[in-house]
């Protein structure tokens, strides 16, 4: 039994130091804002990356468990997917990290609007990781190795909440859209309804963050004729990214849209 335990606990060992050592192929930089901000990154980039080349940009927005200033947390949930992928998809995947104590948006998680879903306002100021999100979003177009066609947004509860503030922000910027788990403003939808394809997902049993923001979010936007799919998993909780990240079209759908 002893012997068992053993070899269990250095296999796993062994998983936890690879897994480590593949995420470590994102590369760790740090964007440096007009204002001498600093916005921590990683960067994902296709296997023989040929700067000649033009290739689709994802960004990724991580959820509030993620935040801080190690470059490290940011990919505990998605880089994954996208690692395991780069084969098939290449793309340059960046995943930045919010700083602790502050978000991607202005969402109030603590108050709640009549139907249940989380306030969320929206304002012409972005919260000063987002304007630093914008900031990274331009320097990173100077490059010229990326193709402005298949620009994609993805982001988890947090995230997911800035992935929609974005789209307002930027609302004719990207091809296609991923919110996880959050909800946005109603309001603002129709600023982006006509130019980003959407997938939103949430668990219906998500007591963190309520389902109905979501619901509420691809009514609206059904309603503005927009190109918009919605997956609801029964009996899922706030974790209902791992059931999206499984999904086996994920990828495809995503990597399919272009504008």
């Amino acid at each position: 039994m002893k012997s068992l335990f053993l070899l269990f606990l250095l296999s796993f060992c062994i998983m936890s130091i690879s897994q480590a050592q593949n995420l470590s192929t994102f590369q760790k930089k740090t964007f440096l804002s007009a204002k001498g901000d600093n916005l921590p990154y990683r960067m994902l980039l296709p296997e023989n990356f040929d700067k000649d080349q033009s290739y689709p940009l994802i960004l990724f927005l991580h959820g509030a468990g993620e935040r801080g200033n190690d470059n490290e947390l940011q990919l505990v949930h998605g880089a994954k997917l996208f690692l395991e992928n780069i084969e098939k998809h290449p793309a340059i995947v960046v995943f930045p990290q919010c700083p602790e104590n502050v978000r991607w948006s202005n969402v109030d998680w603590d108050s709640r609007m009549e139907d249940g879903s989380c306030n969320m306002p929206f304002s012409e100021k972005a919260t000063r990781p987002m304007e630093l999100v914008l900031e990274l979003i331009d320097n990173l177009l100077i490059t010229k190795s990326i193709d402005n066609s298949r620009i994609y947004l993805c982001g988890l509860s947090m995230g997911g909440f800035g992935s929609f503030d974005l789209l307002a922000r930027k609302p004719d910027f990207f091809a296609a859209a991923i919110p996880i788990c959050g909800g946005g403003n109603p309001l603002v939808a129709k600023l982006y309804a006509d130019n980003t394809a959407m997938w939103i997902f949430h668990g219906d049993a998500d007591v963190v963050v309520p389902v109905e923001g979501s619901r509420k979010m691809y009514q609206v936007l059904k309603e503005l004729g927009a190109n918009v799919r919605y997956t609801e998993y029964p009996g899922v909780n706030h974790n209902s990214w791992d059931k999206a990240f499984a999904e086996p079209s994920f990828l495809e759908w995503l990597f399919s849209q272009k504008k």
